[in-house]
This record gives C-alpha cells, structure tokens and sequence, in this order.
C-alpha cells in the first residue's frame, strides 16, 4: 500500500517536472543586455503588469491611473504610455527601469493612443470631451488639443507620419488631420459607429469600421474622400491589417465571423467562421499565420492565410480579447479578460510522433483585474 501511495504522489511531480524542464529549455536563450516585456492594463485595478518574456514570469506591477485601458510603445525610444479613462491622463512607463516617470493630463474618457513613427508625439482621442490630445514625448507635455467630432474613439497616425485619423463614434464621421500643421483638414461622414483604423503601409488608405451599421469604410488620404462603404459581418469590432498590407481582417463580433478584404480594390473576398464572439485578431509578421479571440468560445482560431483555412482551435481562459506576439513570433500572448490571466501558446515544430500539434499551452500567469490591453516592447540596455 505505501509503494501505491508513494507512485501515486511521485509520479505526478516527476510529469510536472518534466513538463517545466521540456519547457524552460525550449526558451530562447539571450544575451544579458537584452530585454523583452509584455505590458498589461488592468482596468479594474488601476495597475500595469509587467512580464519578463524572457523567463514568462511577472517582474513588476505599476500603479497607474485609474481605469487603465490602452497602452501603446514607443518604437524609438524605451517608454510606454497608458491610457487611464477614469483619471483623464497618461501614466509615462520608463521600459528599462519599469517604473512611472510622468504623468500628463488630456482630455475626459480617453481609451487609447497611438505613437508617431518618428517617435516625439503621441495622439490620444478623448471620448467624453469630443477632442484630440497631442502629447510632445520629448517633453512629456500636452502639445495641443484639436476639435474633433463626437465621441472619438481612436486616433491613428499613418505609417509616414503626415496624417492622423480620428473615428467619431457618435456622429458617424472619421476626422483627418495634418499632423505637421496640427490641424484638422477634413471631415468625413462614413457609417454607423465607426470604431476600429487600420492604414495601408503607404499611407495612402485608411479603412474604418463600423459596428452600427456592419460595414468597412475606405478613405483616400491623398483626396480625403470616401472611395467605398463596404458590407461585412454584423458587428465588425476591430480590424487586423497584414504586415504587406494586401489584406485586411475584419472581426464580426455578433456574426462569428471573419471578412478578408482585398485592399487594393476595396472588395470583400470572402467571409469564413471563427467561433463564438471574434473580437481580436493579429498576423505574424511572415504574413502566414492569422490568430483571432474567440471572445465567447474560450478558444484561439489559428487561420492559415495561404491555405485559406482554419488549422488550429486552442482553447485559453474565459473571454479571451487582446492578443500580443513576441518579438520572434514564437509564442502567442493571450489576455483572458474574465480570470485576469495571460494564456501564453508557443509554436514550434513537433519533434515526435505524438506531438500533433505545432502549438502548445506554455504557461498560464496571473495579472490583475479586468485586463484590457497588451503590448510587448524589446530592446538592448545600452549599459549593463
């Protein structure tokens, strides 16, 4: 009876153990002055959390504002700026010392923001006041604050930097602004409660959608005219742009479905099923692999873009939403809004018979409360 016993303890830790060694030395191995994060808000919180993605551990946790909900990176300096709703300001994150160095007031009810290419301003659309705040990063400072419509949701800056477009939620107009003269030179009326952005790589179109109405608009920014209104699903929440940017996702919440747009003639190729609720989605950065939140199945659909099809259903955490990839692409961060947890998925190539799948469940880490928004930033320490 005790040999029962003892196999009956041992044997699960000895499994356990293997699971963790398998793991940890599938890991990249890195150099000591690189550094690679994922930060998350959590909204009920009021805090970010910070991930090692170099070991999958938590380092640290940020008290920010309150009501944390979109965090964007800085692609050329080591800093992030969250956007707290609740407290009308952006809390400065400091990468390599991960601490808040600034905080800056814009306008009411702001959700997300988005960073210049060049990396000096930021662009944060303010919901409750109906306005665009331009934070100077340089000096940490509001630079100006632009009239838009009503009830903006997002603003995003083009690829070249020279145009920002702004999605008026409550009065069914996109605002186009030129982002050198600060002003805002077109008003636009598309669809019914436009919502998500995504701008071609040449800047040259942006495409919106719109929740109300189940409907994709196109814009040309060289004429700041309406090209085309294009219907998708029911619900279309957000967008998910291909890196070459010959395709465009469109994830139709209430329909369950996914739109493929082709964008250079303003056409919706096809629709396929995702699952229950997609609400996220993000390409790999090879243009291959499409993955997408199924908000309502508890699962990750993993959609091969060149075969056209569905290849992997991968179940997470209750309602999963926002999604990140690491900087090499190999593992799938998952925020799973409802236990407050990051799912993390690794893709490799099987090495065995009995290893089917090319994707397996990392780990599962803790966060904080009603997670909204991730976003991963790597760099190399200029000093040890």
């Amino acid at each position: 009876m005790r040999k029962l016993l003892l196999i009956a303890v041992c044997v699960p830790l000895l499994l356990a153990g293997a699971w963790y060694y398998y793991h940890q030395r599938t890991l990249p191995v890195y150099g000591p002055l690189y550094r690679e994060y994922a930060y998350i808000t959590n909204g009920k919180s009021n805090n970010v959390t910070v991930l090692d993605l170099r070991s999958y551990s938590p380092v640290r946790t940020l008290t920010v504002g309150a009501e944390p909900t979109g965090v964007a990176a800085n692609p050329k300096r080591n800093e992030l700026y969250v956007i707290n709703a609740g407290s009308a300001n952006v809390s400065v994150i400091d990468a390599e010392q991960n601490k808040v160095v600034a905080t800056i007031g814009v306008g009411g009810k702001p959700y997300f923001a988005d960073v210049s290419p060049d990396g000096h301003r930021a662009w944060v659309a303010n919901s409750g006041s109906a306005t665009v705040s331009v934070l100077d990063l340089d000096r940490r400072a509001l630079a100006a604050t632009l009239r838009v419509g009503n009830g903006p949701g997002l603003a995003r800056v083009s690829p070249d930097g020279s145009t920002v477009v702004v999605s008026n939620r409550a009065d069914n107009t996109v605002s186009v602004i030129d982002a050198g003269k600060l002003t805002v030179r077109a008003a636009i009326t598309i669809c019914i409660s436009p919502e998500d952005i995504a701008i071609l790589p040449d800047s040259s179109k942006a495409f919106i959608s719109c929740s109300g109405s189940g409907q994709v608009a196109s814009i040309d920014l060289k004429t700041d005219k309406l090209l085309a209104l294009l219907d998708v699903g029911k619900s279309p929440v957000s967008m998910a742009l291909k890196p070459d940017g010959g395709q465009l996702f469109v994830f139709n919440f209430e329909a369950g479905t996914v739109s493929i747009i082709n964008t250079g003639t303003n056409e919706v190729q096809e629709t396929f099923l995702a699952g229950s609720q997609p609400s996220r989605g993000i390409v790999s950065l090879d243009n291959n692999r499409l993955y997408i939140s199924n908000f309502g199945s508890n699962n990750i659909a993993v959609y091969d873009i060149d075969a056209g099809r569905i290849v992997a259903n991968l179940p997470v955490g209750p309602h999963p939403d926002g999604l990140a990839l690491s900087q090499n692409q190999n593992y799938l961060l998952v925020l799973d809004s409802a236990s407050g947890d990051v799912a993390v998925i690794q893709k490799r190539t099987p090495k065995k018979k009995f290893e089917p799948s090319e994707y397996s469940l990392l780990t599962i880490i803790p966060v904080g409360i009603g997670p909204n928004q991730i976003v991963v930033k790597s760099f190399y320490l200029t000093k040890p």
